[in-house]
């Protein structure tokens, strides 16, 4: 049997002993959503937190840096754009050993261009900002710029990226297991629905061994998607002022747009002349 499941008999719907029944193999279906959910989560969370790492590299890098360097770094997120992701991903996982962390080696292959793509749009309209020049009148380098003055300005973008990496990850993680490209000795979502489907439970009215991963997964990709929908709330203060948020903090004598209104910067020109 697989590890992470009690046995029982064998399609059993849900009843007492068993609270959502047992798989065709007499395997507890709550115990292996338990234990799959760690899994599930693990990989899917981690992935989403390299995917946005290196796309955030590659991107500011890229933005910041210009010149050749932008248009190598432009380049090979262009071609990693142009390849269609899941097939790409069904490729090569059918060609590398099965396991969860090769999975997730192909998501992070596949996922990463158009993070970085977003981050360089976002980089070159702050190469050009006051404090980013002022920083760089003041000595500091290329990487320390890029570290303390771009990446605190990305934040709330980054943010985002990461709840829709980590939303892309898990569906796509739970999509190549159904596929059985990964392996399907472990207990995840995904392999929870390929033996459901592999015992024929939609033949066999036996929905209680793919409706609670097929749900789980789902629920949590929305709940993902309402996170990062209330973070880009908080942290977006073009959003603030439209929103219950910015109501929130008027009533507390907070200005939403606060964060918005630009540093005044004396000019040459526009200092008092004296009369001749």
């Amino acid at each position: 049997r697989r590890s992470g499941a009690l046995v029982g008999r064998p399609l059993q719907s849900p009843s007492s002993t068993h609270w959502l029944g047992t798989t065709g193999q007499g395997q507890d279906v709550l115990a292996q959503l338990v234990v799959g959910t760690r899994h599930s989560l693990l990989v899917g969370l981690l992935t989403g937190l390299v995917v946005v790492a290196l796309g955030a590299c590659v991107g500011v890098v890229a933005g910041y840096v210009g010149g050749a360097v932008d248009l190598l770094l432009s380049w090979v997120t262009q071609v990693s754009l142009v390849l269609p992701g899941l097939p790409l991903a069904i490729v090569v996982a059918a060609y590398l050993p099965a396991g969860p962390w090769t999975v997730a080696a192909v998501l992070v292959l596949t996922g990463w261009a158009w993070n970085a793509r977003v981050l360089r749009s976002q980089t070159l309209s702050l190469r050009g900002r006051d404090f980013v020049v002022a920083a760089r009148v003041a000595g500091d380098g290329p990487l320390r710029i890029m570290a303390t003055v771009v990446a605190p300005n990305l934040t709330s973008l980054l943010f985002g990226q990461w709840m829709g990496s980590v939303t892309y990850a898990i569906g796509a993680e739970v999509g190549l297991e159904f596929l059985g490209l990964g392996d399907v000795d472990a207990v995840t979502w995904g392999t929870s629905l390929y033996w459901a489907a592999n015992d024929a439970a939609l033949l066999t009215g036996a929905w209680w061994t793919f409706v609670p991963a097929g749900l789980a997964s789902a629920v949590f990709a929305c709940a993902l998607v309402w996170i990062g929908a209330g973070l880009d709330e908080v942290t977006n203060p073009r959003l603030q002022s439209a929103r219950p948020w910015g109501r929130w903090l008027r009533a507390r004598g907070v200005e939403p747009n606060a964060a918005l209104q630009a540093t005044p910067v004396v000019r040459g020109d526009d200092r008092p002349r004296s009369e001749p």
